[in-house]
């Protein structure tokens, strides 16, 4: 397959000028889809907006608080743009619950990206405390979506 690196740079500066996270066009057989991280800005929004409505001479503190719970330190993070799937498909259980115990290499979810089912394991032993995606969700690049404490 060869790749028009112009229509690659198009794409990026149209992603820029519109704010999209993402991008697709398909030509004959051809797909070629750009997109870039979102997420800090994103996650950044509502942690500032309700405080700075609730007290303004507090928002300072309350803002400092809520950014280390948009991120958790031990989540595992999303390595592309896609589908989340929390089972191997729609009849089987859960790869994972609340309070679950997992080991290193388990498979804690899928993210589909392009057709392609990629398998998220788990990057060390622990226990589930949170999931903090759903099935079938959207997801962006380093999206966190488990935490293993």
């Amino acid at each position: 397959m060869n790749i028009d690196s112009a229509l690659v740079r198009e794409l990026a500066e149209l992603l820029a000028e519109t704010g999209l996270s993402e991008i697709e066009v398909e030509d004959g057989g051809a797909k070629i889809r750009v997109s870039r991280q979102m997420i800090q800005q994103m996650a950044a929004a509502p942690a500032f907006a309700p405080a700075a409505a609730a007290a303004p001479a507090a928002a300072a503190p309350v803002a400092a608080e809520a950014a280390p719970a948009a991120a958790p330190v031990d989540a595992v993070k999303s390595p592309m743009v896609g589908t989340v799937y929390l089972a191997a498909e729609p009849s089987a259980p859960n790869f994972i619950s609340l309070g679950k115990a997992v080991k290193q290499g388990d498979v804690l979810l899928i993210v589909e990206a392009m057709k392609v089912m990629n398998q998220i394991t788990a990057p060390k032993s622990g226990t589930v405390t949170a999931i903090l995606v759903d099935n079938q969700q959207p997801v962006e690049f380093d999206q966190p979506l488990v935490v293993i404490g």
